[in-house]
Order: structure tokens, then C-alpha cells, then sequence
């Protein structure tokens, strides 16, 4: 929805949309100080998800950008939530400490999608992604539990197999490569 050209916005919004570019689909928490913000397109997403309040900030362009935050303490609700509605939650946080002189230096330092998220999970049930891979006549399966440690891995020989096996195991995510996702049953 929003096209925003780089060479347009102050050096902090570039920054941002540096890193936006590189993320597809995940919606990016910036750290800015004490809080993750959200703009654009992510803003208004995440506001109406997360009911906040959508502002604006001033980035250099004839109008401010849609905005919207959330503080850095609280993260972990807010990322559950945004992944229990079908979003993937990248977060990039501050490296530096401000100093006034130079641009403070961020990173993305996790990427939160239903299979890796570790907040929020029942102790007695297991939060699974799972990876499929069909090669020739037959399918490799790997599932993990990234709060646990737990790695299993098989390889079968027919759907139906694999079918009993995602009902066994229930994943929060699956992951395919581009042969499985050709794969006529």
C-alpha cells in the first residue's frame, strides 16, 4: 500500500525500510528506546490486530507516516497475539546505545512464526514445526520443538503416511520444499 522512496526520508526511516525490505511478509518491531514501533503498512496492520492507537511520525515525506508502538518490556504478548492471528513478527532490536552523533545500529535478532514461538506455550503440550521434503517416491519428515529440544526426524513412502503423521504430531508450521508443494496425491 505504502511506496516510499528511500532517497525521500531521514536517515533513521531509511535505516528502517533497509531492513524491511529484506523480511517479506513478517511485520518488523524497531526498537526506538523503550518501545518497538510499527509503520506503515505494518502499523496499520498491527493497530487493528493489537487494538493501538495509529500515529504518525514525521520521516522526511510531505505526510507522516501511520505508526504505532508498543514497549519493549511487553513484547512477548503482543508477538503471541500477532502469531495467533496468522502473522510472522520479526524483531530488530538496538545494538548501539544513542550518543547524538551517529545513527544507532539495529539488527533483526528473531523472527517469530507459529512454529518457533517459545511465550505463552502449555507445559504439557509440544509446539511443532515440521518440515516435509518429497525427493523421488518418498517423503522426509522432521518436527521439532524449539522449547523443548526435541527433533525427530522419518521418511515414508506414501501421503497416507504422511497424513498419520501430521495428525499424530500436529504442527503449529509446516514447511515444504517446492517438490512436496508439486506433489499430486
Amino acid at each position: 500500500m505504502f511506496n516510499v522512496n528511500k532517497d525521500d526520508v531521514t536517515p533513521m526511516m531509511k535505516q528502517y525500510l533497509t531492513v524491511r525490505e529484506e523480511l517479506g511478509e513478517a511485520i518488523l518491531f524497531y526498537q526506538l528506546g523503550d518501545f518497538y514501533e510499527m509503520f506503515f503498512d505494518d502499523a496499520v496492520t498491527a493497530s487493528k490486530v493489537l487494538d493501538l492507537t495509529l500515529t504518525g511520525r514525521d520521516c522526511g515525506l510531505p505526510e507522516r507516516a501511520p505508526m504505532c508502538g508498543i514497549p519493549v518490556h511487553a513484547v512477548d504478548g503482543y508477538v503471541s497475539k500477532l502469531v495467533g492471528a496468522g502473522y510472522k513478527v520479526a524483531i530488530c532490536s538496538q545494538l548501539t546505545e544513542p550518543n547524538g552523533k551517529e545513527l544507532v545500529k539495529r539488527s533483526v535478532v528473531r523472527i517469530v512464526t507459529p512454529g518457533t514461538i517459545t511465550e505463552n506455550i502449555d507445559d504439557k503440550t509440544n509446539n511443532y514445526i515440521l518440515s516435509i521434503c518429497f525427493q523421488k517416491d518418498k517423503f522426509g519428515l522432521a518436527y521439532a520443538d524449539v522449547s523443548t529440544g526435541i527433533l525427530c526426524m522419518s521418511e515414508v513412502e506414501s501421503i497416507r503416511e504422511v497424513e498419520d503423521l501430521l495428525v499424530q504430531v500436529r504442527p503449529s508450521e509446516i514447511i515444504t520444499n517446492t517438490k512436496t508443494k508439486e506433489y499430486d496425491a
